[in-house]
């Protein structure tokens, strides 16, 4: 069964956020994490810390959350990332990807 998830990614504690929806977490996150799309907002604003998520059994669930998510009011958005990691820790720190298949040789 495939899982979706609704992540929060930031630059630093009560900086600059961004809420994404995908059914891949880890794949999602190696290119952000890597910069994959240079011009994107995660890769401009440095939001490279997973520090929020949750995970549905059906994407349309998902993406109604991520809508939602997107719609609250910024103070509302850091309880519920603090409440779930209240120091903002990267929750994806010890994860073992490799993403050195999406980095650009020049």
């Amino acid at each position: 069964m495939k899982h979706w998830y609704v992540y929060i990614m930031a630059n630093k504690p009560n900086g600059v956020i961004y809420i994404g929806v995908t059914n891949s977490i880890e794949e999602r996150l190696k290119e952000h994490k890597s910069k994959l799309y240079p011009k994107a907002f995660t890769a401009r604003y440095n939001c490279n810390k997973l520090v929020c998520f949750e995970e549905f059994e059906n994407g349309e669930v998902a993406s109604i959350r991520e809508v939602q998510f997107k719609r609250w009011k910024r103070d509302w958005k850091i309880k519920l990332i603090e409440e779930m990691n209240p120091i903002w820790s990267d929750l994806s720190m010890n994860w073992n990807f490799d993403t050195r298949r999406f980095r650009i040789n020049n």
